[in-house]
């Protein structure tokens, strides 16, 4: 077997016997039940201060990146939902339902570094307060970048139809931008995901130690998709099962899948840190204090 396959095959027999050993899947559970409750709270948190920064078509923006990585049949009815929800009139930024929408959707943030924490193989050192505002910084930054990007998107039509008059040859390249449903949500949900990897679990990563697993989490994320939808249009029926709970269960289920994708990206780089192959040792590391400790931290 060449070298490159056979150090191949042990990272991913590392990754996989690691997340199986260390309660990955009981923190893929942890984490699509954290996604739920978030979603909501970070979406009517958002609307709130997007509003406040003059933002008005946060929600809109926030809804297709949100929901444009999704199959269809899982997207849309809780989409219509989340729209229905942002519609409600609510008071100003410092009320009281509106703080806890912040704190709700931290908590989303906070299963996220517990399952990298516990995939990456480290203990938290820091103290539960730091570990919160972290969460919270992570909560108003990705407010603050959705809100830049409906703001965006109310100036490229302008400046579309400027440059078609004055400057032609930046055209193409405001029709590319403009077309946000796809390469927005890419460039999102990659800016995201390195954002997570590095700054979340406690230790220090470099971003080359981190690419390998986002990159391998965004090939099983959209195959995952494929098979998932084509998987609920031909064999499940869960509204046999699950009668009015058919759609929340679909979706429980479908982030299931993703947050057990989302460990395993964290594995792989932990396996490719634990054998250095990064490095171009490509020998097995002996791991430090904190990183041979099994991590107990749950949120």
């Amino acid at each position: 077997m060449p070298a490159f396959l056979r150090m191949l095959y042990k990272v991913g027999f590392d990754a996989l016997k690691h997340f199986a050993e260390d309660d990955g899947w009981a923190m893929a559970s942890h984490v699509a039940l954290s996604a739920l409750l978030a979603v909501f709270p970070f979406l009517i948190f958002g609307t709130a201060l997007a509003s406040f920064l003059g933002a008005d078509s946060f929600a809109e923006t926030a809804v297709h990146l949100i929901f444009d990585t999704w199959p269809e049949a899982i997207a849309k009815p809780l989409s219509d939902q989340v729209v229905e929800v942002l519609t409600i009139p609510r008071g100003g930024l410092l009320t009281v339902s509106v703080l806890a929408a912040a704190y709700f959707a931290s908590n989303g943030v906070e299963a996220l570094r517990a399952s990298l924490n516990r995939a990456y193989r480290v203990t938290e050192t820091r103290p539960w307060y730091i570990t919160r505002l972290v969460s919270f910084a992570y909560v108003i930054g990705a407010v603050i970048a959705l809100a830049a990007i409906s703001a965006l998107l109310v100036v490229v039509p302008v400046a579309l139809a400027f440059a078609e008059k004055w400057f032609p040859f930046l055209e193409d390249f405001l029709a590319t931008v403009s077309n946000w449903r796809v390469y927005g949500t890419l460039a999102v949900l990659i800016f995201g995901l390195v954002a997570f990897h590095l700054g979340l679990p406690d230790g220090h990563r470099r971003f080359r130690d981190v690419i390998p697993g986002v990159l391998l989490t965004l090939v099983l994320w959209l195959a995952g998709a494929l098979i998932f939808a084509y998987y609920l249009a031909s064999f499940a029926n869960y509204a046999a099962t699950y009668a009015g709970l058919a759609s929340i269960m679909v979706v429980l289920v479908f982030l299931y899948m993703i947050g057990a994708i989302f460990i395993i990206g964290a594995e792989f780089n932990a396996a490719l840190l634990k054998f250095e192959v990064l490095s171009g040792k490509g020998g097995e590391s002996v791991p430090s204090a904190s990183q041979s400790d099994k991590s107990t931290d749950v949120g």
